[in-house]
């Protein structure tokens, strides 16, 4: 079992920034990655960027260039990182690590809102 919290989300104007965390506790040696999605009012849950036990990431077109996920260890704590954000970034942005054995398991979710 793992569980992840999420924190740092909220509203921000376009062009700002904010840094999104997940911290896991439980089971997380058995994590194999971790990922952050978002999903939008009636629209399909979608996966942005991720990263794997080795460092590899890998980013949604969408959010290239901009985004930046990393990862701390020592603190269990996966960051995202958002610059020049944009109104249609706005949306509740989920943690999700993928165990070994492929099993999902997610945060609660943290609302971010890019509005003048």
């Amino acid at each position: 079992q793992v569980q992840l919290v999420e924190s740092g989300g909220g509203l921000v104007q376009p062009g700002g920034s904010l840094r999104l965390s997940c911290t896991g506790s439980g089971s997380i040696f058995s994590i194999y990655v971790m990922r952050w999605y978002r999903q939008a009012p009636g629209k399909q849950r979608e996966l942005i960027a991720n990263i794997t036990t080795g460092g590899s990431t890998n980013y949604a077109d969408s959010v290239k260039g901009r985004f930046t996920i990393s990862r701390d260890n020592a603190k269990n704590t996966v960051y995202l990182q958002m610059n020049s954000l944009k109104p249609e970034d706005t949306a509740v942005y989920l943690c999700n690590a993928r165990m070994y054995d492929w099993v999902d398991y997610w945060g609660q979710g943290t609302q971010v809102t890019v509005s003048s």
